[in-house]
């Protein structure tokens, strides 16, 4: 059992479903004090959903959800008031200039001016976020939207940051960047829920991984338990092997291949 003081995020037997389709599927991991920990599933795999319950954006059918000792149905604002949130698909006011959006944060969220003014200026030149400081946001592109969402979700030094596949449209330096900025904010004992599809970013970030497919949690740990549980690809297999493994489509990715070969040649 673990300590619960270590446990910032506790999901347990987590279901949700709309219409026909069951999204998450008694679904059961915990996030630790200080971690990276990898949501990992293919698109549709119900990553997001699940994140939507964590953040009490969406009501669950079953199960429960505890951020630091709160629960979502009950304290929604005190959980996003702890937590930095990066989607997918950037989620900010587009009507706003980044320099307005972030005074408009650092004030709502009642920041010290003079730490707000030196963050942004080592958050806005790492990420090459200068010379648009002062542009619409509905004027950038999708990737340096998503760096204005990064800088934004992560301001106030929250003490969980979640995110959603957060390296979208990002160029090599500012995911370098951004995997830096990850790496600190767990240093200083933050803990990351990172949900992704790309299996390289993954096994390059996370300290643990949780697999998902249709909604279940199929296999969980660091790469070399992940590894171990699918040692039946025998040695030197990398993430992506494992990933296809243990949700059982290596077969018929094998299959596909074998198709385009014939066809190609």
């Amino acid at each position: 059992m673990e300590n619960n003081e270590s446990v910032l995020v506790n999901v347990e037997s987590l279901s949700k479903s709309f219409e026909n389709v069951q999204a998450v599927d008694n679904l059961s991991f915990q996030i630790r004090k200080g971690e990276i920990y990898g949501l990992l599933g293919p698109n549709g795999a119900g990553k997001t959903t699940t994140i939507k319950l964590i953040l009490g954006l969406l009501e669950a059918d079953a199960g429960d959800i505890t951020v630091l000792g709160l629960k979502p149905e009950n304290d929604e604002v005190e959980i996003k008031n702890q937590i930095g949130y990066v989607s997918e698909e950037p989620l900010i006011y587009k009507s706003l200039t980044p320099k307005e959006l972030f005074n408009f944060i650092a004030s709502i969220r009642k920041l010290d001016g003079a730490k707000v003014t030196m963050k942004l200026a080592e958050y806005l030149e790492g990420l090459g976020a200068i010379e648009y400081y002062e542009r619409l946001i509905s004027t950038l592109s999708r990737g340096n939207k998503q760096k204005v969402q990064i800088i934004a979700a992560i301001l106030h030094d929250p003490e969980i940051l979640i995110m959603d596949e957060p390296l979208a449209g990002l160029d090599a330096k500012s995911v370098k960047v951004v995997k830096e900025i990850v790496d600190l904010h767990t240093k200083r004992g933050g803990s990351v829920l990172f949900s992704t599809h790309i299996m390289e970013v993954a096994e390059d970030i996370c300290d643990r991984i949780g697999i998902i497919n249709e909604g279940k949690l199929v296999a969980e740990g660091n790469f070399e338990e992940l590894r171990q549980k699918a040692n039946a690809l025998g040695e030197n297999v990398d993430l992506e092997d494992i990933f296809l493994k243990l949700t059982e489509q290596d077969e018929s990715i094998n299959e596909i291949v074998e198709k385009l070969r014939t066809t190609m040649i």
